[in-house]
C-alpha cells in the first residue's frame, strides 16, 4: 500500500503572493472550498482546516468544488468525515473528473446535496495496493485492502441505492461513469449549468 507522504518530508511552501491571497479571501467569503489534483495529506489539511473555519464563522451553506483523480484513501476519509462532523450543510459539485478517493469525498453529503457540471466524470473502483516488505508483513496489508474495500463498498452503496452485491461487482475493476449515467446510478443528484441551480 502507497505510504502517505510525510510532513517533514515536504519542502516549505512558498508564502502566497498578493492576487493568491485576495483569491483566498473572495473564495472564503463565498464559503467556497476547492479540492483539486490528488487527495493527499497536505490537501486533506488544508480543505479540512477551511472547512471548520467557515463552520466557525457561520452556519451558512459551503460549497465544495471538487476535480480529482483521487490519491490516498485516508486523506479522502478525513475530508469525507470533516463534512459530516461540521453543522453548516455542504453542496457538492463536481467537475471535470471526480475519481476514487475523490469520489469518496464526492459522497460525503446526501444525494439531493450532489451536483455535477455536464462533462464530469466519475470512477469508482477498489482501492490498490502496493504491499512489499517480509511474508507476514504483506499478509497484514492484504488484509487491510480488503478490510478498506469492504468499507469502502458499503460506503458507496449507502450513498447510491445500489445493492452491495452491485457496487462490488461494478467495482472489481475500474467503472466510469459520465455525469447523466452517474444520476441514473445515484451517485449524483443533478447535473447543472450555472451557479443559480445550486439549490
Amino acid at each position: 500500500m502507497q505510504e502517505p507522504a510525510r510532513l517533514e518530508d515536504e519542502k516549505p511552501s512558498k508564502e502566497k503572493d498578493a492576487p493568491s491571497l485576495q483569491v483566498d479571501n473572495h473564495l472564503f467569503d463565498a464559503r467556497t472550498v476547492l479540492i483539486t489534483g490528488q487527495i493527499k495529506d497536505t490537501v486533506a489539511r488544508e480543505v479540512c482546516s477551511r472547512l471548520l473555519a467557515l463552520a466557525q464563522v457561520s452556519n451558512d451553506p459551503i460549497t465544495v468544488i471538487v476535480s480529482s483523480p483521487g490519491g490516498h484513501v485516508e486523506s479522502g476519509d478525513m475530508i469525507h468525515d470533516t463534512i459530516r462532523f461540521i453543522a453548516p450543510d455542504v453542496r457538492m459539485v463536481g467537475m471535470g473528473w471526480v475519481a476514487s478517493a475523490g469520489a469518496l469525498v464526492y459522497v460525503s453529503v446526501p444525494k439531493e446535496r450532489r451536483f455535477c457540471t455536464k462533462n464530469t466524470r466519475f470512477l469508482l473502483h477498489q482501492p490498490h495496493g502496493g504491499a512489499g516488505g517480509m511474508a507476514s508483513d504483506i499478509e497484514i496489508q492484504a488484509r487491510e485492502i480488503i478490510r478498506m474495500r469492504d468499507r469502502l463498498n458499503r460506503i458507496f452503496a449507502e450513498a447510491t441505492g445500489q445493492t452491495l452485491e452491485r457496487i462490488v461487482a461494478d467495482t472489481d475493476r475500474d467503472y466510469w461513469m459520465s455525469a447523466q449515467e452517474g444520476v441514473e446510478y445515484g451517485l449524483v443528484g443533478k447535473v447543472i449549468d450555472n451557479v443559480s441551480e445550486l439549490r
